[in-house]
């Protein structure tokens, strides 16, 4: 009996080890593969158009700061920076999925440079709120920058390296991530504030958002706005 009993420990104690075993490999595959994420080359559209990526609070305050600058073609309200594939508003506010609301900017870049949108990203948002904006709290309204090359990754490095050296002993809160995926968020986000003036978010905190963006940045903004 004792002999079967000391069997029996020493199997349990061999599938504990391996189940650890395991569950470490997994970890360290998950991490390396976040490590080894690759940023894309950006491509330009048939009509010359190129593509870039913001995170930073509410997507329907940031896509009518965006749709205000000149050279901007469209601004689009969806998700990034998650690890789960087709996200919806109600799972990404879980915060379970690691995306945060962002834009997909569709700019022409004789008219604005990636530069200059990365000057309305920081000028348009409280730079040192850790895990939203104003009032809106959590992981899914953190701030994060898109890169899709190295030459992008530079231009943030340098304007965040010149931001905290103006902010210390605080510092930028944004997260600096390649860009993989964007997923386009549902149709009765798009356009939000342009469709729904009235709505009380809207009128306590995406317009004077905006409106405060807009005399910082006079020169940048499209006729009409």
């Amino acid at each position: 009996m004792k002999v079967l009993n000391l069997l029996l420990l020493c199997s349990s104690l061999c599938l504990f080890l391996a189940c650890q075993t395991a569950n470490t490999d997994s970890t360290v595959e998950t991490a390396k593969a976040s490590a080894n994420a690759k940023p894309v080359q950006t491509q330009l559209t048939k009509d010359g158009h190129a593509r870039a990526y913001f995170a930073s609070g509410c997507f329907w305050c940031v896509e009518a700061v965006y749709e205000s600058v000149k050279g901007v073609k469209e601004s689009i309200s969806g998700y990034a920076g998650g690890h789960t594939e087709n996200p919806t508003y109600e799972s990404s506010n879980t915060g379970k999925t690691g995306h945060a609301e962002a834009v997909e900017i569709i700019y022409d870049p004789k008219v604005v440079d990636f530069a200059t949108l990365v000057d309305v990203y920081f000028g348009s948002q409280n730079v040192t709120q850790v895990n939203g904006q104003g009032p809106d709290r959590g992981s899914q309204y953190r701030s994060i920058i898109f890169y899709q090359n190295e030459e992008q990754k530079k231009i943030i490095d340098e304007k965040v390296a010149a931001l905290n050296k103006e902010l210390a002993p605080e510092k930028v809160a944004a997260e600096i991530m390649p860009y993989t995926t964007f997923w386009v968020g549902e149709e009765y986000h798009q356009n939000y504030e342009r469709l729904h003036p009235d709505n009380p978010y809207i009128r306590g905190v995406s317009l004077p958002r905006l409106k405060k963006f807009q005399a910082k940045f006079p020169h940048l903004i499209k006729e009409g706005h």
